[in-house]
C-alpha cells in the first residue's frame, strides 16, 4: 500500500472513532461485515417522528480506511434520510471506480478518493453505509 493511500487526515478520521461507541435507546442496530478482508463495521441509529437521522453510533473493526470513512459519515449523517444516505453511498461507489467525482455534500468524502485505484478497499469504504442500512432496516425504515 502506498504511503499516500494512509496519509495523515484518513488516519486522523480513523482514530476519532470512539471504541464501544452505542445509543442507549437506539431505533435499530445493523451490522455489515466484508468477507475480503474481514472488516466489521456496527451502527446504531435513532430516528425522529420523521424518519431522519437524530443519533448515530459506530463501532468499526476495519482498515483505516473503513474507520475513516465510518468517521465521515457519523460526523455528517444526522438530518439525513435513507433515499439520501443512499444516493452518497451510490456517488461514492461510482467516483470509486472512476465513474465520476466524489459527492461533495460532505468535503471530508473526498480524502477517500485516493483509495479509487485500490479496489480492494473499495468495500471496506463501503461497508458503513450497509451497515447504516442494515439498521434502518431494522428500525423499520425503507433504504432504496
Amino acid at each position: 500500500m502506498s504511503a499516500a493511500l494512509y496519509n495523515r487526515e484518513i488516519l486522523r478520521l480513523a482514530a476519532s472513532l470512539v471504541p464501544d461507541d452505542r445509543l442507549e435507546s437506539p431505533a435499530g442496530t445493523g451490522e455489515a461485515r466484508s468477507p475480503l478482508c474481514g472488516s466489521r463495521i456496527q451502527i446504531d441509529a435513532s430516528l425522529d417522528p420523521n424518519d431522519i437521522i437524530d443519533a448515530i453510533a459506530v463501532r468499526a473493526s476495519a482498515c483505516a480506511l473503513g474507520q475513516a470513512s465510518a468517521a465521515i459519515l457519523r460526523g455528517n449523517v444526522i438530518g439525513q434520510n435513507a433515499d439520501s444516505v443512499a444516493d452518497i453511498r451510490a456517488g461514492i461507489a461510482a467516483a470509486l471506480s472512476g465513474e465520476g467525482d466524489m459527492p461533495t455534500i460532505w468535503p471530508e468524502l473526498a480524502l477517500l478518493s485516493v483509495a479509487r485505484d485500490y479496489k480492494a478497499r473499495h468495500a471496506a469504504i463501503l461497508l458503513p453505509y450497509d451497515a447504516l442500512f442494515a439498521a434502518l432496516e431494522n428500525a423499520k425504515v425503507p433504504a432504496r
